[in-house]
């Protein structure tokens, strides 16, 4: 990605992701700083230029850059749904 993104661009990408959102992250092409492939993380805040600042597992924070790095978003909402009706079907089994 080269230069700046329009407004209407940022307003898609702020529209697209929200905060609180879990991202992992497939690949960083930062030389100095990267985060490691596979990290999770949840987006902290959007700036005015379309960067998703996120709160790492590790502890970092760091911004990923839509069109530069590659990142998918997590849908656990499905996995927290099972493990609770897995937890509350044992609870009624007296485990």
């Amino acid at each position: 990605m080269k230069g700046f993104l329009s407004q209407k661009q940022v307003e898609k990408i702020k529209g697209q992701y929200h905060i609180g959102t879990r991202i992992e992250l497939i690949h960083m092409d930062d030389p100095y700083v990267p985060i490691e492939s596979g990290m999770r993380g949840i987006i902290n805040f959007i700036d005015d230029a379309g960067n998703l600042h996120m709160k790492w597992d590790n502890g970092r924070t760091l911004a990923i850059v839509p069109g530069e790095d590659q990142f998918k978003v997590i849908d656990e909402s499905h996995k927290e749904v099972m493990e609770n009706e897995q937890k509350q079907t044992m609870r009624g089994m007296n485990m």
